[in-house]
């Protein structure tokens, strides 16, 4: 069975070379098959590979089949398994990421708001050689008790 991408199906529909298409269930997961007038059977690819494009949930493939223009078809569940259903790794990921982002923003933000408190705090500075020699000074306290 050949591929056909989504926007090779779109061609295809619009210049009126789709014969019909069923949304087939295997294993976890859907797939669109697609009959062309020419007698050939392909099946939905993902956009940069051969691979066939996958659908957890039939309601996104009909939302995909609905956007190119086709509102006909079939529909085959008789060997989807939804106990073989596979959670889309995509998801999760790019949620991880965004919250990531997010709390690195704040910090971000938290952090400038600190420096800026510190640049204008009125007090006089302290000489960096003055803080360790306090700091040494404390240590021997510490390790010598």
């Amino acid at each position: 069975m050949q591929s056909i991408t989504l926007e090779q199906l779109r061609t295809a529909n619009k210049t009126g070379g789709v014969s019909s298409v069923t949304l087939k269930g295997m294993g976890g997961a859907f797939f669109v098959q697609v009959a062309t007038r020419n007698g050939t059977q392909a099946v939905l690819s993902k956009a940069r590979s051969s691979e066939p494009r996958r659908f957890g949930n039939p309601a996104a493939a009909l939302n995909v089949l609905l956007d190119l223009g086709i509102t006909d078809g079939r529909f085959d569940a008789s060997e989807w398994n939804p106990a073989e259903r596979q959670p889309a790794p995509g998801k999760s990921g790019r949620a991880l990421a965004l919250r990531k982002a997010h709390e690195a923003a704040a910090y971000n933000d938290w952090l400038a708001n600190e420096i800026q408190e510190a640049i204008d705090d009125p007090e006089p500075t302290i000489p960096h050689d003055q803080v360790m020699k306090r700091m040494d000074e404390r240590i021997q306290k510490l390790t010598n008790a």
